[in-house]
């Protein structure tokens, strides 16, 4: 009890000791007096009228100072919109890497972007940025125990326009108030800023944020003042079919040639401002960007994040449970089965805030029958309630069960997860940790069914270091999840075991910042061991890691690292896919690495990593590198190459290649054409992705998406299709 109440007095004082941000930083906001003309020129009267911030802060190489380069912000609205517009103030030497939406390289371009918490409570919210180009790129913000996160792969609509001149370039924002979720009696929204400037490498914010933290921190945002309560939304129903058809014809099994029409339709319903339905009838993903391969050389299965658009609105109420090893909810299990893609007849999800400090999230999705399964339904609910500063008491329930194997209307087949957590954050953001406790419900399996996990973190401007320890029983079965280490091959017996586990992982880490003028910015070591024990206490396996990075100045890069391997394989492992099994003994290994990228802001950039040492019983080589050509700003064009050479003695040696040629081209930043192309030996599969996007309206596209896969043996054709989609916003 005494120790209790220690605790809670350490976490209460840990909470209250730093200084808001928001006390710091005010916006007032006050209504257009005219309309708004989207054209990057801030001349209405609307905005004359409108607050001006003048002086951004340095946060990226150093956190001290104002920012060379002036940027202007003013922000207003009407009855339908948010305004935002920047003035960025330059010498004209501008990089642009990508004309293309959502494209990976916003935070390398000359950039600007708009963070806002419309709940104000610092635990989720939106961001809104464009680069010089007038490339978009939306997400949604979450944070957790790291701090705070942006998820590019959320779409909504909005509206911005971008002019240049020689001496600054301008940007106006339009951001509807439906596509935001809020309190509309709250007149106090976070807000922030960030600038990209290329030109001196430097990131600046509008309120002062730490040089540890992103510069979407919503731990350091500013506060954004009404003058009257904000709008009610318009419209709140938006609507948005979709037609699709396409050809294909898989000649691995010599089928005729197939075709077929589809038609289906994704819905929003703003239920309130701040709580929002989604419905789905029989989606289409055909336009969804292909996982990108990489060689996998280790004992367990390989995590590819969330794509579909479906899932990723608050997604965070769904996913943020667990920690990244073992998920009880993983919405890629979800109409997929082994890769193959399962028919999602039908889907619902509300999500958003009850209060200011209590968010909801309800989802049930219906699959249909194949030849392998049969039909399913999956059904979540999950809430978040804030407590204390920044912190949050969150429970989760999933439920999958079969809709053909039932007994007196009873499903015979089916896994339920629950759980309850509760994640600390201080104010300040530096103290972090978490306790969780989940536990499955499975016919027949209804002990040594849990999953516990603790952690506790710490970082500053310099030093940072953390703990965290867990244990995974051998019957926690999330099936709706993603847990990969339960899973055990048994190579020779050609079958795959659970087995449970505990494992402990410290870690601890410093930054250096050398004085101005040096051409480093940031150097210094990691150090990080993860020590994994069988359910019985037995060793099982020993990482070590000792890492020295170096941030360069010029935006290059540059780290070694030395990693060593104890491992106590409970099965036999066929690594490298030739049926020679390596036995289940202990193996003591060890390697060194070397990594180097080149300035990401010239037109030709490349990076190389370069990693040998024993591997299990034998060696292994692996040599990484990517080379991109920009052709500002309208094309990219680069390769990707991966080769492992493992040795493993009498039981086989291999060269696996991972070959990747790319080219994105941009007709516009509404029009974009891009091509993938994996050779991958491990896999035994060539694969050609092509993908034609046109957003001929907001929200608005047609895809184009041809496929192609080849075996790597002799180049046979496996299999090729051809998708043609539009899909259409309407408002209602």
């Amino acid at each position: 009890m005494r120790l209790s109440l220690l605790l809670l007095l350490f976490l209460f004082y840990l909470t209250s000791s730093a200084q808001d941000t928001r006390d710091l930083y005010h916006l007032e906001i006050v209504k257009s007096t005219s309309a708004i003309t989207l054209d990057g020129e801030p001349s209405e009267a609307g905005w004359k009228s409108a607050q001006v911030i003048s002086e951004f802060m340095n946060q990226w190489p150093s956190d001290s100072g104002k920012a060379e380069a002036k940027t202007e912000v003013r922000v207003t609205y009407d009855d339908e919109f948010l305004y935002v517009s920047a003035i960025l103030y330059d010498e004209g030497k501008r990089i642009i890497q990508s004309l293309r939406r959502d494209n990976n390289s916003h935070w390398n371009s000359d950039g600007f972007t708009v963070a806002l918490d419309p709940i104000n409570e610092r635990s989720n919210g939106f961001m809104f940025g464009v680069n010089a180009g007038g490339a978009q790129m939306e997400g949604v913000l979450t944070v957790n125990s790291w701090g705070t996160d942006g998820d590019r792969n959320w779409d909504n609509k909005w509206f911005s326009k971008v002019v240049q001149h020689e001496d600054r370039w301008q940007v106006e924002m339009a951001i509807p108030f439906k596509t935001l979720r809020y309190n509309t009696e709250n007149v106090r929204w976070g807000i922030n800023f960030a600038r990209n400037d290329m030109q001196r490498n430097v990131y600046s914010t509008w309120t002062r944020i730490p040089v540890n933290f992103r510069v979407i921190e919503l731990g350091y945002n500013g506060l954004l003042v009404w003058d009257q309560k904000p709008p009610v939304t318009k419209g709140k129903i938006a609507v948005l079919p979709y037609l699709a058809g396409g050809v294909s014809r898989n000649h691995e099994d010599d089928e005729p040639l197939e075709s077929d029409i589809d038609v289906g339709m994704d819905a929003k319903v703003a239920v309130t401002s701040s709580l929002n339905l989604d419905l789905t009838i029989n989606p289409d993903f055909s336009n969804v960007d292909v996982d990108q391969q990489v060689t996998n050389l280790s004992r367990f299965s390989l995590f590819f994040p969330e794509r579909r658009n479906f899932f990723l609105e608050n997604s965070d109420i769904f996913s943020e449970f667990g920690r990244w090893n073992a998920r009880p909810f993983f919405s890629r299990r979800i109409g997929l089965n082994d890769g193959d893609p399962v028919p999602i007849q039908y889907g619902a999800r509300l999500s958003g805030n009850l209060t200011n400090s209590l968010r909801i999230g309800v989802m049930d999705i219906q699959t249909a029958a194949t030849d392998d399964q049969s039909a399913q339904n999956y059904a979540v609910g999950a809430f978040q309630k804030r407590v204390l500063s920044r912190s949050s008491i969150k429970g989760i329930w999933v439920n999958r069960q079969s809709n053909g194997q039932q007994e007196n209307g009873v499903a015979k087949d089916y896994n339920r997860v629950g759980g309850l957590e509760f994640e600390y954050l201080s104010q300040d953001g530096k103290w972090s940790g978490y306790l969780k406790h989940h536990q499955s419900f499975t016919p027949e399996k209804n002990s040594a069914n849990g999953f516990y996990t603790a952690l506790l973190t710490y970082r500053s401007r310099r030093l940072f270091w953390g703990v965290t320890a867990s244990q995974v029983d051998r019957h926690f079965v999330a099936d709706v999840g993603f847990t990969p280490r339960l899973e055990n091959y048994d190579a020779v017996a050609d079958t795959t075991v659970r087995l449970g586990y505990k494992d402990f992982n410290p870690w601890i880490g410093y930054n250096h910042y050398p004085k101005a003028g040096s051409p480093i910015n940031m150097h210094g070591p990691r150090l990080w061991a993860v020590w994994t024990f069988n359910a019985d206490g037995s060793f099982n396996e020993e990482l070590l890691n000792l890492v020295y990075f170096v941030s360069f100045r010029n935006s290059a890069e540059a780290r070694i690292r030395i990693r060593h391997n104890v491992v106590k394989l409970p099965f036999a492992l066929d690594l490298i896919g030739d049926d020679v099994f390596l036995p289940a003994e202990r193996y003591d290994f060890t390697e060194v690495s070397g990594y180097f990228a080149t300035n990401s802001r010239k037109q030709l950039s490349g990076d190389l990593d370069v990693t040998y040492g024993s591997f299990y019983n034998g060696t292994k080589l692996t040599i990484s590198s990517n080379i991109n050509i920009r052709r500002q700003p309208w094309g990219n064009f680069g390769i990707a190459y991966t080769q492992n050479r493992v040795d493993l003695k009498e039981f086989g040696a291999t060269d696996l290649h991972l070959i990747g040629p790319r080219a994105e081209v941009s007709f516009s930043n509404k029009m974009f054409w891009t091509t993938f192309l994996q050779y991958n030996t491990q896999s035994e599969n060539f694969n050609i992705n092509s993908r034609f996007q046109w957003r001929y309206k907001p929200m608005s596209d047609i895809f184009i998406v041809y496929t192609d896969n080849y075996t790597t043996t002799d180049l046979t054709v496996k299999n090729r299709g051809l998708v043609f989609k539009m899909t259409y916003w309407l408002n209602i």
